[in-house]
Parts: C-alpha cells; sequence; structure tokens
C-alpha cells in the first residue's frame, strides 16, 4: 500500500467503524489513541504521524511563522495524506462503513483542508483547536458533512476569530457544525473529549 507516512492501525471490534487520528505539533501517531478509546472503544484506529519536521517536531505540513501557514507545502502535504488515507483505509478497512477524524491543533487544520479541498473521506470530524487552514480558494460543498469543534476562548496560539472564520465557512458551504468553547487555552481538556464522545454518540 501506499505508505508515505508512518503510523498505526488498531483493529476494533466493530469492522465498521474506524477512527483516523491526527496529533498536533511535536506528536505521533500514538498520542490520540486513549482520545480515540474514550470516543468510540469499539472502532478501529488509523493513528498518523505528520511527515513535515520542524525543530525536531513532526507536522503535517510547514508554516512560515506561528499561526502563517505554507500554503504551497500545505495543499501538496494534503494530497499526500488524502492519498494515503485511501490507500490505507482500502487496505486495513475495506467494509468501513462510518469514518471519523480527530485532529487536534496542527492535526485539525489538515483534517480541516481535507474537508475544503478533496473528496470525502470523513464522514465525521472532531475538530480540537483548530482554524481556518487557508483563504481565496476552492472551497468544496459540505452538504451533510458532521463537524464537532472544540476551542479555547483564551487559546493564545489560534484567536477565537481564527477558529470562528473555519465555522462560518464550513457552515457557509453546507456543513453542520456543533462549535463548544471552552474557558480555556490551547491544551485538549477532558471536557473537550467528553462532549465529542457525547457529540459523536448522539446520532
Amino acid at each position: 500500500m501506499n505508505d508515505t507516512h508512518q503510523h498505526i492501525f488498531i483493529e476494533g471490534t466493530d469492522p465498521k467503524k474506524v477512527l483516523i487520528l491526527l496529533h498536533g505539533t511535536g506528536g505521533n501517531e500514538h498520542d490520540l489513541i486513549n482520545v480515540g478509546k474514550h470516543i468510540d472503544s469499539t472502532a478501529s484506529m488509523l493513528g498518523v504521524r505528520g511527515n513535515v519536521m520542524e525543530g525536531g517536531m513532526p507536522r503535517y505540513f510547514r508554516r512560515l511563522a506561528e499561526g502563517v501557514f505554507d500554503e504551497e507545502d500545505l495543499f501538496f502535504r494534503a494530497e499526500q495524506l488524502h492519498l494515503f488515507l485511501k490507500d490505507a483505509l482500502l487496505h486495513y478497512a475495506p467494509n468501513s462503513e462510518l469514518v471519523t477524524a480527530i485532529g487536534y491543533s496542527n492535526g485539525a487544520n489538515i483534517a480541516a483542508t481535507l474537508l475544503m479541498k478533496h473528496e470525502k473521506i470523513m464522514d465525521r470530524s472532531i475538530l480540537f483547536h483548530a482554524m481556518v487552514p487557508y483563504r481565496n480558494q476552492h472551497v468544496h460543498e459540505l452538504n451533510n458533512a458532521q463537524i464537532f469543534i472544540g476551542a479555547g476562548v483564551n487559546d493564545p496560539i489560534i484567536p477565537k476569530n481564527e477558529t470562528q472564520e473555519l465555522i462560518d465557512v464550513l457552515r457557509a458551504k453546507g456543513a453542520t457544525v456543533q462549535d463548544n468553547w471552552y474557558n480555556n487555552g490551547h491544551q485538549l481538556t477532558l471536557e473537550e473529549v467528553q462532549q465529542a464522545h457525547n457529540w459523536y454518540n448522539s446520532f
């Protein structure tokens, strides 16, 4: 199979459900396993490591400065990840019927790019601490997309208006977005994960 990304696949007890786990800057393919288990302990899990290094820390795409993305690299890496995920899902979970992406920070931003720019892979998306990844470029219609967004109102890395812009773009393209704001910073909290769990299980 296409093996452009270091990854881990953990088979669940329900072969129809898969969680794609996309870490934050400096993380790896194991980082969100426990988060995934909390969201759905029966689903298979595909943890994927970003293959761009920044100061020795894995990321999914390059940036020019804090909060300033290298869009050319973003689009290239998103295409690469998209092809990898299509191949990996076919290889590991050919009978899957519900694919959910769970991304945190940098992982949430690449997941948002996949949603906005590529053909559908995910049925649902859980984006923790995401920002609008690009502007002034084509965004797919997102009718029937179900998206959970968790954000901190005091996040020093991602200003509230950046997350709100992402929410507005997704909704304008037809996605159903549940946005949840927390009185915290950039850290991922148990409260966010629990609310994402509740949202995931509300369908």
